[in-house]
């Protein structure tokens, strides 16, 4: 019967789901906790959290980390648009407080802990024709600050609300990048891991404890009579150094006393054993590879062994759709629709090979040899300035097509070193 009348309840709009589509105030929260009892952390708790500081700082850092290059777009070519307010926007400067590490970092932040990152639009204004309405500047708003709206003729508007005022913004001027959800607003992540984070918590709070008695057990003193209560609070005050952990003195124990430490019960070690894989739950949460939060796990415990591997899958498997995911946003809600005639605007990943420069040369070798690149364009990845004749497009002589056969010079490469058809 709870059932059925969930699901009139659901047609007819009464209570809607994250998932469902309704006008008016959205909201990405679970409809139902999964284990009765837990509640989401907030932001600020979670983030106490050694396994959720480290995703979260992971993820963010990678992302932010790679440039953001706006090109303009003619015939057919694609050339930095170093001159534009959108290359300065996205490459130099998003705002006056922050480089766009931090800005990018600050969103990141947003998203995959609110499932939701805002950003408010400044525009130009409408007195400069040939730029009317480009984007200045991009100011990032706190997710819990932000409330989306589903207006009744499907249109969208945010209120921010900032030192007890709230601004209402139209689509046109916010940046709204979106988790995984109903394609409207993003699900809030945080609330949706609520029993796990929740188990963390404890668990984190039980194993505080038990350190905090120095790290031991509790353990028994024995003796052949029988002790008075005030006997007994004394021996506790004055032995209780031997369970606390305390090395301040030496203990001596009298007549037939003797001491007995009490080792870890079971619950307790499968405590310490359920905090691993708390780390593991969430790093699954978060999309992050254990190894890369610094947790060792079964044929992986050091950089080297496999590494590589996992990192090349999680950039092409998470970093990646992230980064389309920006892009596709940015481009629909930041640039004009002139810009988008125009110019585009893509995060290099290139910069992900700065950091091993074997794979990175490797790279421009096999691009100049087979006339994808020239050398003068490798060498100003490199940071490097031109070489005369460096701006050939050159092959290897057996690539060459079948009719250049034989009318190809020897050595003629005007000092480049491949063969150069004629």
């Amino acid at each position: 019967m709870a059932n059925i009348l969930q699901s009139v309840g659901r047609w007819f709009g009464w209570g809607g789901t994250a998932l469902g589509e309704n006008t008016g105030q959205q909201t990405g929260l679970p409809s139902a906790a999964l284990v009765l009892g837990t509640k989401a952390l907030a932001p600020d708790a979670a983030l106490q959290l050694a396994a959720v500081w480290a995703c979260i700082d992971r993820r963010a850092n990678v992302v932010a980390s790679l440039p953001y290059f706006a090109y303009k777009e003619s015939g057919g070519q694609k050339v930095l648009a170093r001159t534009s307010r959108l290359y300065s926007l996205l490459h130099e400067s998003p705002n006056s407080r922050m480089t766009p590490f931090e800005f990018w970092r600050a969103m990141m932040m947003n998203h995959d802990l609110r499932g939701n990152a805002y950003a408010r639009i400044d525009r130009a204004a409408p007195g400069e024709r040939e730029s009317m309405g480009e984007a200045i500047a991009l100011w990032p708003m706190p997710a819990d600050q932000v409330r989306p709206i589903v207006l009744d003729d499907g249109s969208m508007v945010y209120e921010y609300m900032i030192a007890g005022e709230i601004a209402v913004l139209s689509s046109d001027n916010v940046l709204h990048l979106k988790n995984l959800g109903n394609g409207t607003i993003g699900l809030a992540k945080l609330d949706y891991m609520a029993s796990t984070t929740d188990e963390m918590a404890k668990a984190q709070e039980s194993a505080s404890k038990i350190f905090g008695n120095g790290g031991k057990p509790t353990a028994v003193l024995m003796v052949d009579t029988a002790l008075t209560p005030d006997q007994r609070a004394g021996l506790k005050t004055q032995y209780g150094e031997l369970a606390s952990g305390s090395t301040s003195r030496l203990a001596v124990l009298e007549a037939n006393m003797k001491y007995q430490q009490l080792s870890l019960s079971p619950q307790d070690q499968q405590l310490f054993e359920a905090r691993g894989m708390g780390v593991e739950e969430i790093c699954r949460w978060m999309d992050v590879p254990p190894i890369l939060v610094h947790h060792a796990q079964s044929g992986v415990s050091a950089w080297g062994s496999g590494i590589e591997q996992i990192i090349d899958g999680w950039y092409k498997l998470s970093v990646r759709p992230m980064l389309v995911n920006i892009e596709q946003a940015v481009r629909k809600r930041v640039m004009t629709p002139r810009q988008r005639a125009s110019m585009s605007a893509e995060v290099s990943l290139d910069a992900l090979l700065r950091g091993n420069i074997k794979d990175r040369f490797e790279v421009y070798a096999k691009a100049v040899q087979n006339g994808l690149k020239t050398r003068n364009e490798a060498r100003q990845l490199e940071n490097d300035p031109p070489v005369e004749g460096g701006d050939l497009l050159t092959v290897q002589a057996n690539l060459l097509p079948i009719e250049l056969l034989g009318k190809v010079k020897p050595g003629a490469s005007g000092g480049n070193g491949d063969n150069v058809a004629q």
